[in-house]
């Protein structure tokens, strides 16, 4: 392995500042009926709070989400409001890309001296998802009516394709084994449930309560509701909905958030409880694949941040990803010569769920926890987004 210098030398992620919700499956829980701006906005001040940051010391707020909710134009001017600061700010949407891409829009805020301090929120409610009207003078039908989560995840632009028969084009490129798609599916869910059983997961998801506009419980969001237990032999019983594709095999639309800080160094040794910890954003690339081969592209975006980075597989302490489809991960494996064994260790979002924009935040957070349980060490991150794109990143825990 050569030297390799980060991307962002002024730029750090202070150790025990961020948090995540559980992401309780689609029609699971009361977020299903919640404003999700203002609630991620609300729990971002709450997981401050615990975590015991001052919103004070926040100086720029870069907001990610993919679905459509009321008052969104507003974006993080408005979830400042509700975290109870006026904060300037942005948004950030590149589909299932968009929590590994916020995080990296506010590493870019702070490595240009625009603020010391960049918060990072990153939130999705699928359920009730909205249902827009359009004027479409292209159509002879003149307006059409769009489902803004099905009618995006079951049509590509490039394709005319759904993401489900995305995954089961790849799958017959690369000659997956149905077999080996459900042993993998099968040791994810093992994988996560040993995370439970241990508390890794508390280490970074927060039980939230859920108000009513009365400021009523309406209940707490303290598991990832939707999550069961699953066999070798009830994924083997299941029908093929694609090549080497189930219903078991594949992740489910969930609501939830994630956040985190992005700061200076100087910053990030005063708000972390263990300023020892250093926490770098190495590198990032993006990249494109063929038409409807959305889960090879992972791969081919890791494989491109190898090459620019000089780093090897064998260098990363943690590998995680969003894998929207068990597929994802074989191919992984056959493309990087990767055992996908070593990978996920505890839990990825084919098992917990899928609310876009907080997935890979999520992802992320949780890989950059289990190095620093390891000692520290390279932590890849990466996954797909709409139709054929992979994104990847390497941070490094020292």
């Amino acid at each position: 392995m050569k030297a390799q210098e980060t991307v962002f030398p002024n730029v750090r992620i202070p150790y025990g500042t961020w948090g995540n919700s559980y992401f309780p499956a689609w029609q699971t829980s009361p977020l299903a009926e919640v404003n999700i701006g203002q609630f991620a906005g609300e729990a971002m001040g709450r997981i401050l709070g615990k975590r015991k940051v001052p919103r004070q010391q926040l100086e720029y707020l870069v907001v990610g989400s993919t679905v459509p909710y009321h008052w969104k134009f507003w974006t993080a001017p408005m979830v400042a409001y509700c975290m109870g600061r006026r904060l300037p700010g942005c948004h950030v949407e590149q589909a299932c890309a968009t929590g590994l891409q916020a995080i990296c829009v506010a590493a870019g805020q702070v490595q240009s001296g625009t603020c010391n301090v960049a918060g990072v929120l990153t939130y999705d409610r699928t359920s009730d998802s909205s249902v827009g009207i359009f004027p479409e003078r292209r159509a002879p039908q003149r307006t059409v009516a769009i489902g803004d989560v099905w009618d995006n995840f079951g049509f590509d632009p490039s394709t005319g394709g759904s993401m489900l028969a995305s995954a089961g084009l790849a799958s017959r490129k690369y000659k997956l084994d149905r077999k080996e798609v459900d042993e993998v599916t099968a040791y994810r869910y093992e994988q996560y449930y040993e995370a439970k059983k241990t508390g890794f997961l508390e280490r970074t998801a927060f039980p939230l309560e859920v108000l009513n506009m009365q400021g009523k419980p309406m209940g707490r969001i303290d598991d990832d509701l939707g999550v069961r237990r699953v066999s070798l032999d009830s994924l083997r019983a299941m029908r093929e909905l694609d090549t080497c594709v189930t219903g078991g095999t594949q992740t489910h639309p969930s609501d939830g958030l994630a956040t985190l800080l992005v700061s200076t160094p100087a910053k990030a040794k005063e708000l972390s409880p263990k300023p020892e910890i250093d926490i770098q954003l190495v590198a990032k690339v993006e990249i494109r694949t063929s038409p409807g081969l959305m889960p090879e592209a992972p791969a081919l975006a890791v494989q491109k941040l190898l090459e620019r980075t000089g780093l090897a597989m064998d260098d990363m302490k943690v590998v995680k990803n969003h894998n929207p489809f068990a597929a994802n991960d074989v191919i992984f494996s056959k493309v990087m010569g990767y055992d996908w064994h070593k990978m996920d260790r505890t839990g990825c979002s084919l098992v917990w769920g899928h609310p876009h924009a907080a997935t890979l935040a999520r992802t992320t957070i949780e890989g950059l926890e289990e190095a620093v349980s390891l000692g520290g060490g390279y932590v890849l991150i990466f996954g797909c987004a709409a139709g054929d794109v992979g994104i990847a990143a390497v941070f490094k825990v020292s």
